[in-house]
């Protein structure tokens, strides 16, 4: 049987089956590094639920062993988690990134109070060691600067994380990926080659980000009054175009939503985003200045409920209302399962009186991932022995194997992963073993990991079917029913509602003498008779299901 220090797993934790939370470990002998703690933001799956994190369980257990955390990039599907899993590790850890991502992540931590994170800068062209790993840094083009993917040299070989990534002949900060260094790799050789999966069905290249800022520009000009961009806050490249839109237009820029507040701050005082402090106005002086002198820069590109641009469009933003005339550009795609909420909000700022632009009717935004011709070109710059597609749903990665297959890699060496997921490589071979426990953490206010299926359940049913409260008064010795039952239903839309309560009462009271004759005195007891009966008779009157609360009182 192979020793576990002849092997190396590579196990993920999160971002496959999904977009986002982001998080895979390395581990081999006594050393561990976890590349990426990202979140993912819920869907309408998720009631009351605030973010999502990939169960980091494993890493906890196995913290002695963790040499270091690397991110990518500084967005939030691969930074989120890492106050929740520093908080459990302590300070000892270090957390390696470029400049620009720790000053993103330093602004998350230092909202957790987190003071004494072992923050650790590295650069494009860097090397690391970790333990027995090796890291190599190399530059490459996505929607936010300073993104880096990581070669890992390991004793059994190479392995190059691409993290998220597109091949931008032109990018917007003149920071061109490193062929030369991605070329080099594949001919010292490439173990294996993890890619990001996210536009694998998009036949195409996908354009360069710098193709958006003409268009924002024309939209700008022939704007006759403000004009209000949403965008993602971490998306530097598309707020420093935004900028440079706005002033060759004469327009000042207010900045709005608390995440694009700090991060322009951060990428301004870093030197990721060059806008003169002259051009930047305090949102309580827009009322100075003529609407056709005015832009602003908002979050809520995701229709969240409560984004700045949301507000605009309900009319309950403190200072930004959105007025007849006023153009609003929404640069961004929508994350899968926000298509609903971004047209929700679409459709009220066009009530409202506004012109929107959004990426169904205009060139306002571009892909930051790789399309299939650049993901083919990334696997024959590297030609891995073995091929793990990453970040992506099913579909995604299925796609991403597809396009492997076509430039030659064989269907044995392809393995697509699930959360949890183990892949053993050893000196003559590579399998999937065992898996490790995985899932989801979820962050409902300030509880974390309380909520569990049975309360999302439990609130999916309450959306769904809405509630019944039963209250019975029972006599303590006898279990006999002491008064009426008093039953109260809220969601539940009926007609003829006095009839069905009364006929409801009558059900319940005839359960009640049931459980009074066999002697029943037990809470439980009586509480589960109730919510079977009950529950019976709703679903044969009115095909409803509404969560039921017996509540027995005695006397």
């Amino acid at each position: 049987m192979t020793q576990k220090k002849n092997r190396l797993r590579i196990i993920p934790l999160g971002g496959l089956d999904e977009i986002g939370k982001n998080m895979t470990v390395f581990e081999c002998g006594n050393d561990m590094v976890v590349i990426d703690a990202g979140i993912m933001f819920p869907d309408d799956d998720h009631p009351g639920v605030d973010l999502v994190l990939p169960d980091f369980s494993y890493v906890v257990k196995r913290k002695d062993k963790l040499r270091g955390i690397v991110i990518t990039h500084g967005h939030e599907d691969h930074t989120g988690t890492l106050p929740y899993l520093l908080k459990e590790l302590g300070d000892k850890v270090p957390v390696l990134g470029t400049k620009l991502t720790l000053g993103l992540i330093q602004g998350k931590l230092d909202e957790h109070g987190i003071k004494k994170a072992k923050l650790r800068e590295i650069r494009a062209g860097a090397h690391v060691n970790l333990g027995s790993f090796g890291l190599d840094f190399m530059a490459i083009n996505h929607s936010i600067p300073d993104g880096v993917a990581v070669m890992i040299r390991t004793p059994f070989g190479n392995i190059l994380h691409t993290g998220d990534f597109k091949f931008d002949q032109t990018p917007v900060d003149g920071r061109l990926t490193d062929y030369q260094e991605l070329a080099k790799a594949g001919k010292q050789g490439i173990l294996l080659l993890m890619s990001d999966s996210t536009n694998a069905e998009s036949p195409d290249i996908t354009r360069s980000e710098a193709s958006v800022g003409p268009a924002l520009h024309s939209i700008m000009a022939n704007a006759e009054q403000r004009v209000i961009v949403a965008s993602f806050s971490s998306h530097l490249h598309r707020l420093q175009q935004v900028c440079d839109a706005a002033v060759a237009c004469d327009r000042k820029v207010v900045v709005t939503g608390r995440s694009m507040i700090n991060n322009t701050k951060i990428a301004r005082r870093l030197g990721y985003l060059d806008i003169a402090e002259e051009n930047l106005i305090d949102a309580y002086e827009l009322g100075d200045l003529p609407p056709e002198q005015v832009c602003v820069l908002s979050t809520g590109s995701q229709g969240e409920p409560l984004s700045a641009l949301a507000r605009m469009a309900n009319g309950d933003h403190r200072t930004v209302q959105i007025e007849r005339g006023d153009t609003v550009i929404i640069s961004a795609s929508p994350v899968p399962g926000n298509e609903k909420a971004v047209g929700r909000v679409i459709n009220r700022l066009i009530k409202a009186g506004a012109h929107v632009k959004h990426k169904g009717n205009s060139p306002v935004h571009v892909s930051g991932h790789a399309g299939a011709e650049e993901l083919k070109m990334m696997l024959n710059l590297i030609e891995p022995k073995y091929f793990v597609p990453i970040h992506g749903e099913p579909r995604h990665l299925h796609a991403h194997a597809d396009l492997a297959r076509q430039v030659g890699i064989a269907s044995e060496d392809i393995f697509v992963m699930e959360n949890g997921d183990c892949l053993e490589i050893t000196e003559t071979s590579a399998r999937l073993t065992e898996k490790v426990e995985s899932g989801v953490v979820y962050v409902d206010g300030l509880s974390v990991g309380d909520v569990g299926k049975i309360i999302l359940r439990d609130r999916q049913a309450l959306a769904r079917d809405g509630i019944a409260t039963i209250v019975i008064a029972i006599d303590a010795s006898t279990g006999k029913p002491a008064g009426e039952p008093e039953l109260v239903m809220r969601g539940v839309t009926v007609s003829e509602s006095d009839r069905l309560l009364e006929e409801a009462r009558a059900r319940v009271a005839k359960t009640l003498a049931k459980t009074a004759k066999e002697g029943a005195t037990d809470h439980n007891v009586i509480s589960n008779a109730v919510r079977e009966s009950l529950s019976q008779f709703l679903w044969e009157r009115i095909r409803r299901r509404p969560m039921i609360i017996p509540v027995v009182m005695e006397v």
